[in-house]
């Protein structure tokens, strides 16, 4: 697969580099020197994708990468943020987010973060962006973690009804030019695609060499209605890069059935002399939905290393023989 290759989002006009970079991990990184150093890596081998959010940092993430995308040619890149939260200094405390993005404290300065899927939060969500990334429009804007992440709150009506229609608003105004949604959860995904007419799904761990559960009706719902699909966190956090006994699924400790799977994966990848992350970032595009896979760093070694990854040849009989060990979902469709 080649990284530098585009894909449109379908009739929208934008494209999107067939590898994304995703500044969620970056929303950590507090220094403008390596977020040059790790912006610039990306941009030097063809990346022109960039994902980003209010959440990631706090607004440490649009504001740095505001700044790196300074000065270039607009037309150039495709830039993408989401909606769902406002930053606010009165935010509740967020004890994982906080602990991740400032691991020495949250400073006093820093604001956190209120769900709020309503019309106006939505426009207003939008506008802040705007502001902090220094932009004039967006390219994408999906509606973000629609399920809270720590209570299970569910804003699916809210999504539908309100932050939908404002981001359509928003669309003809033309400070956006696709709508999307980013999601962690299958039904989710049904729900919105048969709601709405939305341009784009990003698919974050649902859809992966360790997880095929999309394909039951997540896939189909968003193949039925011709939306592609971009997937992020390939490595489901971390378990398909190294499945250590300690490795990570969704942020969270991976329970033993999933290291053992992961690890029998690794075995056949192994046995067709291809690094497991190598097969792990080229799995999803053997569906003909997923337009690009999204990945984050936090410095030019790992961008580095996901190029080379995407670029590595692997043989049609790995696919097959994970097929035959039972390590796929048995319609799962495969690269080449």
């Amino acid at each position: 697969m080649n990284p530098q290759e585009r894909a449109p989002i379908g009739d929208t006009g934008v494209t999107v580099t067939r590898l994304g970079m995703g500044t969620g991990p970056m929303g950590t990184v507090h220094d403008d020197g390596e977020w040059g150093e790790m912006f610039g890596a990306a941009w030097d081998l063809g990346v022109r994708a960039f994902d980003t959010s209010p959440y990631y940092g706090f607004g440490n993430s649009e504001i740095r990468l505001g700044r790196q995308l300074a000065g270039r040619d607009r037309d150039s890149y495709t830039l993408t943020t989401k909606v769902g939260r406002l930053l606010r200094k009165e935010g509740p405390i967020d004890p994982f987010a906080e602990a991740y993005f400032y691991p020495d404290g949250m400073p006093d300065d820093v604001p956190r973060t209120i769900y709020d899927y309503s019309f106006d939060a939505t426009k207003l969500s939008l506008q802040e962006s705007l502001q902090r990334l220094g932009v004039e429009r967006l390219d994408i804007v999906h509606i973000h973690d629609i399920i809270e992440m720590a209570s299970g709150v569910n804003h699916k009506d809210e999504a539908i009804g309100q932050s939908f229609p404002a981001l359509v608003e928003l669309r003809e105004a033309g400070l956006l030019r696709a709508i999307g949604a980013g999601v962690q959860d299958n039904q989710l995904l049904v729900d919105l695609a048969e709601a709405c007419d939305f341009d784009v799904f990003l698919l974050a761990g649902r859809y992966t060499l360790l997880d095929q559960g999309a394909l039951d009706a997540a896939l189909p719902a968003a193949q039925a209605k011709n939306i592609p699909i971009i997937v992020a966190s390939p490595y489901n956090t971390g378990i398909l890069h190294d499945p250590t006994d300690d490795a990570m699924f969704d942020f969270t400790p991976a329970p033993r059935h999933l290291i053992d799977k992961a690890r029998a994966i690794k075995a056949v990848c192994e046995r067709h002399e291809v690094p497991l992350p190598a097969a792990a970032m080229q799995f999803p595009y053997g569906h003909p939905s997923v337009v690009q896979v999204l990945t984050g760093a936090v410095r030019p070694s790992e961008i580095q290393e996901n190029v080379r990854l995407l670029e590595f040849p692997i043989p049609a009989e790995l696919w097959d023989d994970l097929r035959d060990r039972e390590l796929l979902h048995p319609d799962t469709p495969t690269p080449g």
